[in-house]
Parts: C-alpha cells; sequence; structure tokens
C-alpha cells in the first residue's frame, strides 16, 4: 500500500511542474480588440474584463470576464479568444426596444397591462425579461378570471439595432366557477354557505358581476366569510381545512370544493364587566353589552361590544382603556363564559391625519367626517366610525387606513413633558364617478307606466355639493323638480339648499279631480347627536285642485281652485338600522311637523309620527319587521283643503287601493282623505330557496289601520275609524333591471265603501 502512495505522490508533483512550465510559456496579453461592439463604447467593455495588456490569458480570468460580460444583459452573446499576442473579445449586443404594443386584448385595457410590464422603449431587450413579462400579464388574466388566456411575445426588428416588441394575447372565455361544493357541513346546507361568500356559481342572470370568475384572492377571501359566518352562530372552533379549485378539462370552469371542520356549538356563558381603573364605573358600560349569557355564541357581537363600551368609556372622559374580551371555553357544558377586562390603555395621541388619493374631492370634504382631530385621543372605535361615515359619503370605491408611529421623535428636550406617544393615522382612497345621467322607467299598480330622467352630481368641485335635476313622466303623474344642497353650510354641519318643484297628479279615478304643486322649499339639517338628526324646512307653494268632474261630489266642486300655502316644517331622524335600504336589524323614529299659516290661505298644523324595527330571527337571514305610522291634522281657523288632508292605500297599506279607506261622499263614492290616520304592519321575509345574490325573497305580513274625519259635515259622508285588516304574502327580486315585487293581500275586516285590491305589481328600472 505504501508503494502505490509514493507512486501516487510522484504523478503529481510531475503534473504541477508540468503546468507550470506551461503557463510560463503562454505569452502575455500585447492588445485587447473589440469587436461587434455598436452602441456600447469600448471602455465600457474593458471595464467589465478582469485582463489588461501585459497580463497573460490566464483561463480562468478569461472566464470570469465573460461571465462579468454576459450578467451587464447587454449582448446575446460574447466570445474570447486569443490570436497571437492579441486578445479578442467578439460581442452581439441586445437590440434597443423601440415601442411596445398588446394586440388582440378586448376585455382588459391597455392601461391596466402597461403597468405590469418592466421592459420599456429605450431598454435594452432581453429574453428573460420578456419572459418574466409575459408571466406577469398572464396573473392579470387570471385575475380577471382568464386562464385560458395565452401571451405570445413577438419581435419586429429594425434599423440601428432595434425592435418592436408586440405582445400577442389571445384572451380566451372567462373561467367561470361551475360547482362550489362543501364537505363536512352538517350544520348548514350548501345553498345557505353559498349565500355567504362572494364567489358563486355560473349562471346566465351574473352578467353584470365577475363573482361567478375564479379568483385565487377572492377564494382566499371566501374562507374568512365561512369562518365569519359560523363563528357568528355559535361554532367557535370552525376551521376551513382546505380550499381546492380543479380546472376541467376544457379549461373552461372551475370545481371549488371547501373542505370544513365545523366544531362544536357554544353558547355564551356567564358574562361580566372588570375594571381595573378604580374611577371608572363599570356599571355604566353594562348596557352596552350585547352578549348575553344563554344565547348562541356570535363572536360579532363580542367585537360589537367591544366598540360600544369603547365609545361609552370615551363619552366619560376616558379616552384612553384597553378593553379586551377574555373568553374561556367549557368544552362539557359547550358554553363561552366572556369576561370585558377593562384596563388603561397606553395614552397614545393623534399627531396628523394624512390624506392621499383624492385627486378631486377636497381634504376638508374628508376630513370634516373624522370623529377625531389631530391632537386628540387616539381612539380606535372613533377610527372606524370615521371609516363608515367617509365610506357613506358614496365618493369613494375604496377607503382605507393604516397608523404608524409619528415621525420625527419629539426632541429631548419635550420628552417626558408632551404625550407619551402620537400615531399618525393615513387614509387611503379611490375616488369614484360621482356624476349621473340616469334614464328609468317602470310600472307600478298606482302610477302605471312611469319614465323619468334625472341629472346629478353628488360632490360638485369636489366640495361635497349635491345638485340635482330631475323629470318624471307616468300615466297619472309629472314632476320637475331642482334641488341643491350645501352639506356643510358656513363651515359647520349644517346641510343647507332649496328645492324648486312642481307636480301634477292625475287623481280622477279615486276623488275627480287633478291635483298641481307648483313652488319652492328652504331647509337647513343639522345633526344633534351621532344617530339624531334634525331637519327645518320653509315652503311657499300654489296648490290648484282642476280639472274636476262633472259628477264629482260636492265637497271636491266646491274646492276647486288654487291656493296659497305658506309654511314652516321640522322632522327629527332617530336612526340604527344596520343598512339604510335594506336593513335586516336596527330601528328607526320619525318625527314630522308642519305649520301653515304664515302668509297664505291655509292654516293647519300637520303631524306625523312612524317607526320600523328589524330584526334577524333564528336564521341571519330570516327578517321580522315591525312597522307604524300615525298623523293628525289640526285646523286652525279655517277649513282645510281636500289637498292637506291624508290618504291611506296602496303602497302604505297592502291590500286597499290607493286612497281606498277613509271618510267617502256617500253619493258619488270619491275619497275625501281624513285629518286621523294609523297604520302598522308586521312581516317576516325570508329566501325562498334560490341563490341569495340573484336576490329573490318571499314574505308573509299582516296589515292594520284606520283613516277618519275629513272634518266636513257628517251629512252624505261615509265614516268609519274601525280598524281594517289585510293580510298576504309576496314575492321580490331585486333584478338586474330593477326591482320586480309582487303582493297578494286579502281582507280579513274592512267596510263595505272601502276598496281593497287583491294584487299589487310594480316593477322599475334604471340604467
Amino acid at each position: 500500500m505504501t508503494h502505490w502512495l509514493r507512486i501516487l505522490a510522484a504523478c503529481l508533483l510531475v503534473g504541477l511542474g508540468i503546468a507550470d512550465v506551461a503557463a510560463q510559456q503562454v505569452p502575455p496579453i500585447a492588445e485587447i480588440r473589440i469587436e461587434g461592439n455598436q452602441r456600447i463604447e469600448r471602455e465600457t467593455i474593458l471595464s467589465y474584463l478582469e485582463l489588461r495588456p501585459g497580463d497573460p490569458a490566464d483561463p480562468l480570468r478569461v472566464d470570469s470576464s465573460l461571465k462579468n460580460l454576459f450578467a451587464t444583459n447587454l449582448f446575446a452573446d460574447v466570445s474570447i479568444s486569443q490570436v497571437g499576442a492579441a486578445l479578442v473579445v467578439r460581442v452581439v449586443e441586445n437590440p434597443v426596444i423601440n415601442r411596445i404594443a398588446f394586440e388582440g386584448n378586448r376585455a382588459v385595457g391597455d392601461e391596466v397591462l402597461e403597468p405590469e410590464v418592466q421592459l420599456r422603449p429605450r431598454v435594452v431587450f432581453t429574453r428573460g425579461r420578456v419572459q418574466a413579462d409575459v408571466q406577469r400579464l398572464l396573473q392579470v388574466y387570471h385575475r380577471n378570471g382568464r386562464f385560458a388566456a395565452t401571451i405570445e411575445p413577438k419581435v419586429i426588428q429594425l434599423p440601428q439595432n432595434r425592435v418592436d416588441l408586440v405582445f400577442e394575447i389571445n384572451e380566451g372565455p372567462q373561467t367561470g366557477i361551475r360547482r362550489i361544493r362543501f364537505v363536512g357541513n352538517d350544520a348548514f346546507s350548501d345553498n345557505q354557505l353559498r349565500s355567504a361568500i362572494q364567489t358563486k356559481e355560473a349562471r346566465w342572470w351574473r352578467f353584470l358581476t365577475t363573482d361567478d370568475t375564479y379568483d385565487p384572492d377572492r377564494v382566499a377571501f371566501d374562507q374568512e366569510q365561512l369562518r365569519r359566518y359560523y363563528n357568528a352562530r355559535g361554532y367557535a372552533d370552525f376551521q376551513v381545512s382546505s380550499a381546492v379549485a380543479q380546472l376541467t378539462p376544457d379549461g373552461r370552469d372551475f370545481f371549488l370544493t371547501f373542505t370544513l371542520l365545523e366544531g362544536e356549538r357554544y353558547r355564551f356563558g356567564a358574562i361580566d364587566v372588570v375594571s381595573r381603573i378604580p374611577e371608572l364605573d363599570v356599571a355604566i358600560l353594562r348596557g352596552a353589552i350585547k352578549t348575553l349569557a344563554g344565547r348562541i355564541f356570535n363572536a360579532d357581537q363580542v367585537e360589537d361590544t367591544v366598540l360600544d363600551m369603547t365609545f361609552e368609556a370615551g363619552r366619560y372622559g376616558y379616552a384612553f382603556v384597553d378593553i379586551r374580551p377574555r373568553i374561556t371555553r367549557d368544552a362539557e357544558a359547550r358554553t363561552m363564559a366572556v369576561v370585558y377586562e377593562i384596563a388603561e390603555g397606553p395614552r397614545v395621541y393623534v399627531d396628523r391625519i394624512n390624506i392621499a388619493g383624492n385627486v378631486r374631492t377636497l381634504d376638508s370634504v374628508i376630513r370634516r367626517e373624522f370623529r377625531l382631530a389631530e391632537g386628540d385621543a387616539f381612539n380606535t372605535a372613533k377610527v372606524q366610525r370615521s371609516i363608515q361615515r367617509i365610506r357613506a359619503l358614496g365618493y369613494f370605491d375604496d377607503v382605507q387606513v393604516a397608523q404608524r408611529r409619528a415621525e420625527p421623535p419629539l426632541p429631548p428636550e419635550l420628552q417626558g413633558v408632551g404625550p407619551a406617544d402620537r400615531v399618525d393615522i393615513n387614509m387611503t382612497v379611490r375616488e369614484r364617478s360621482t356624476g349621473e345621467l340616469v334614464f328609468g322607467f317602470g310600472y307600478s299598480t298606482t302610477d302605471q307606466f312611469v319614465a323619468d330622467v334625472s341629472l346629478s352630481e353628488r360632490n360638485l368641485l369636489g366640495r361635497g355639493l349635491q345638485l340635482r335635476l330631475g323629470l318624471t313622466w307616468a300615466t297619472r303623474r309629472q314632476d320637475i323638480d331642482l334641488s341643491f344642497t350645501q352639506p356643510y353650510f358656513l363651515g359647520r354641519g349644517i346641510a343647507a339648499g332649496f328645492d324648486l318643484f312642481s307636480r301634477t297628479s292625475d287623481l280622477r279615478r279615486t276623488s275627480s279631480y287633478e291635483l298641481s304643486t307648483k313652488g319652492f322649499s328652504l331647509r337647513a339639517g343639522l345633526p344633534l347627536a351621532e344617530f339624531l338628526s334634525s331637519n327645518f324646512r320653509y315652503t311657499l307653494r300654489q296648490v290648484g285642485i282642476e280639472n274636476v268632474g262633472a259628477d264629482a261630489s260636492r265637497f271636491v266642486r266646491e274646492q276647486e281652485g288654487s291656493r296659497v300655502i305658506s309654511s314652516v316644517a321640522y322632522s327629527l331622524l332617530y336612526d340604527k338600522r344596520n343598512d339604510v335600504l335594506f336593513p335586516t336589524d336596527g330601528y328607526v323614529l320619525r318625527l314630522n311637523q308642519e305649520l301653515a299659516g304664515l302668509g297664505g290661505t291655509s292654516r293647519f298644523l300637520k303631524t306625523t309620527v312612524s317607526g320600523e324595527y328589524h330584526r334577524p330571527l333564528w336564521d341571519q337571514d330570516v327578517i321580522a319587521t315591525f312597522g307604524g305610522e300615525t298623523g293628525y291634522l289640526a285646523e286652525l281657523g279655517k277649513d282645510v283643503s281636500i289637498a292637506d288632508r291624508f290618504f291611506v292605500g296602496g303602497d302604505n297599506f297592502r291590500g286597499i287601493r290607493s286612497s281606498g279607506i277613509g271618510p267617502r261622499d256617500a253619493d258619488t263614492l270619491d275619497s275625501l282623505g281624513g285629518k286621523y290616520y294609523y297604520v302598522g304592519s308586521g312581516e317576516v321575509s325570508f329566501p325562498v330557496g334560490l341563490p341569495r345574490d340573484l336576490g329573490v325573497r318571499g314574505s308573509v305580513f299582516s296589515e292594520v289601520g284606520a283613516l277618519w274625519d275629513a272634518g266636513l259635515p257628517k251629512a252624505g259622508i261615509l265614516d268609519s275609524s274601525a280598524p281594517r285588516i289585510t293580510y298576504g304574502f309576496g314575492l321580490s327580486w331585486r333584478s338586474p333591471v330593477g326591482q320586480i315585487r309582487f303582493d297578494f293581500a286579502w281582507p280579513l275586516k274592512v267596510e263595505e265603501f272601502d276598496r281593497s285590491e287583491r294584487f299589487r305589481f310594480s316593477f322599475g328600472s334604471r340604467f
């Protein structure tokens, strides 16, 4: 063994000696020649070489020089060779891009694709960069639900080593969601869970939305939506173990499968409030508790309770509170005990409020909706309320808020003197178009065919000013109105404005006359509290009773002609609904009073009170609604006109025709209106088994009400204050072309002279 080791060592020594002799025999480089360069200077290429004249042509240094030149991305090809005593560097330069274009893109515009391309004109062309840009463009199409899209880059050679780069795009069809399936769901059906997520199955009626196309980001959001859905219904241990999207063989659709782990259902256990601030009495916060022992556990109610408690503590001067719910799980009893621990939070103040993204809207329009100002104590609940108010303006598609520690820090001489910490609130908004030109048409039982056109601007000059001009023509009604509103008059929270109007209504079918109203109003609205607002209005109008039929009631004929009404009015609104248009929880109260007699020919006091209460029942999709309204018209020394009285029926009393109840002429059966009325209703609305996003809901309802006393001699008048009662069911559909509603009702208790109706249909669209 030792003998062979000696032989191997000798061979290595001989090899090293030969290599050293060969290196000594390589002649040094006398010159370096650069060939093939057109735009790139010789000195630039030499700077990347690790060889200089006089150096030997070391293969390792030649290889390193090649790598340096290729790494610049300036060359398509590089070679280094030695010709005699000269080192020759031959390069083939990459071309320069002259222009970048897109062809074949129709669904996605150039303005969306261009920011995704890193290459630019006058930038060096490389195939690696092109392929990276192709992948980015494909991601854009994937986000738009087009997974079958293909992109092929084409290069057009131009003189002077320039090229045009053209991305030829075959967008392909949108990749829809053919089927959404759930695995492991026992508590809720597939239809219920499909209604809880944003992604929808592809259907013909979803041509106005992209929710039925596959988007990985949306699927990730859907997992969070499912978690919130289950957590709000007692399933605190719920998890989405997987969400798998499988592409169909034809590449046109996806099968989306969510695998769920529901866990056990919990109820609220003991609820308590513990304060670690000695001066804070927890009794003032208990009224904000929404979580009640024995009810189904709801994580959303826990969050709402924390926010409401924070607001309440702030009202009593405790701006720096940190409320944390401590939840104790009892797996055997399946209860979740909640203790709201109140401690003094860090003393944080708002340093600056920065707003970005508002190109058109003035900063002041946004700042006036904030519930806190620079220098105020930082309050998370007030920040969230500010976001809600700014979104409610309707000026922005998106509102995002981030907060960070204020910079620069306080100087040393002020540290320990001022606030312990400061934060900046950074708000970013994305504006939307606020001008609207709306054409509409529709049909209703009351007005029959309706067509309207309106021109409106909700953010005039970026100052939040509101201007609207509307024209309406219907078979039985014609309106024209112009309105203007300044939401913050004189820099205060007063919404001031005016209205000009001209209206004509054909009431010959119910009361044998036509009613015309022309005039103007001056108004001002003032918020009194967070959910309480008031409105004041002065109106001067001319009211005419015209085209009275020859066989009309004598009480109508006596009032033919016109009169001038000069009135002041005020209203109070207390609104705690979760949604103004389609509420599912909360309540609203309204009070309106109008006093006529400041000049003019009529004197009266007209008062109405109304309210609604909405509450989800055993299922969040089953909503109970209770409503009521009542009114009183007081004569102030003069008989009131028939145009000033109340009329009940139609839209405000289902099962009764328009002006279908109340005082009536015994001979002509003309409706004369009344001075007193009330209407109450109860309704339960529910899904009918169709997908929730389709907007089809059913309802059952009952109405009760009465209208009486026209303030006229009793002789010859049919009148009764007895309650009328109806019941029925309805079906509504929020279709892509407008709201369609069918109501079927039957009278349970009416008077012989009343006018009931079994069916009411309404249809409308705006586009």
